[in-house]
């Protein structure tokens, strides 16, 4: 356990003690107590935990809550992962995406094991690329030479279109931070505080809300930004989790190499 920056003073004092102390005849003298007394107190120095300090001391769960939102919605970029409800399929999207302020992202998203696709938007252009398994899932009830066709096409080759398309219009404003964060800077003044714990190696306290039958717990950091870490969702109407990571990190929006094909030019 860490020191105490008095302690760390005392016991060189008491070291100093020690050596200007030493030496002199068999039977014990003033020095030599002084001497036993000093590695003694050095020892229950060091033996004696150090009792940790409480997260947010004085604060109540709404207050930490509102620093965490505040934090959150400050950030430039962030790495947003887990699952979210979709509302037209009824089923449930698995995204792991860095995401930043100026509406670029880059990362994956799939549908309950449907397949997954990788998406990079930079600028006004957004680019894709579809496995298989994907292309099929979403072409379903289409006629099966229109749907291998589509996979002989695209499947595993990166496409782009313009981020004012209608096809991915949606879509793209997903990638805006600001957008996906929207209204979370009005915080939550209900919440209250739970225990601390980890989540992926960073130190967090955990905030509790409830709106009628729905529970959310809230993972902030208590070390550094009080960044949210985590949101847990138990609601019947939007379930999942997400977790948030890599704030403030650049986000990997390079264009892809090698050829790309021109959803545009061909529609």
């Amino acid at each position: 356990m860490r020191r105490t920056a008095l302690t760390a003073l005392c016991l060189a004092a008491v070291a100093t003690v020690g050596l200007t102390g030493c030496g002199g005849e068999d039977k014990p003298d003033s020095s030599t107590s002084r001497d036993s007394t000093a590695r003694n107190t050095a020892k229950e120095h060091e033996s004696t935990p150090k009792p940790e300090k409480e997260p947010f001391a004085g604060l109540t769960g709404g207050e930490i809550a509102d620093k965490a939102f505040k934090a959150t919605t400050g950030a430039s970029s962030l790495r947003m992962t887990g699952d979210v409800p979709d509302d037209g399929s009824g089923g449930t999207i698995h995204v792991d995406m860095a995401l930043n302020k100026r509406g670029e992202c880059a990362g994956t998203m799939g549908m309950d094991g449907q397949g997954e696709a990788e998406l990079i938007k930079t600028g006004d252009t957004v680019y894709m690329r579809y496995d298989e398994k994907f292309l099929r899932s979403q072409s379903e009830g289409e006629p099966e030479e229109s749907v291998d066709a589509a996979v002989a096409l695209l499947a595993g080759k990166w496409t782009r279109m313009s981020a004012e398309g209608s096809d991915v219009k949606d879509l793209a404003g997903f990638c805006d931070l600001d957008q996906v964060l929207g209204g979370a800077e009005d915080g939550d003044s209900d919440a209250t505080r739970g225990k601390t714990t980890t989540i992926d190696g960073t130190p967090a306290i955990t905030l509790k809300a409830q709106d009628g039958d729905d529970r959310f717990t809230l993972y902030v950091a208590t070390e550094g930004e009080p960044y949210m870490l985590r949101f847990d969702s138990t609601s019947t109407a939007e379930p999942g989790s997400l977790s948030f990571s890599d704030y403030d990190e650049p986000v990997p929006v390079e264009k892809p190499a090698g050829d790309v094909l021109d959803l545009d030019s061909l529609s």
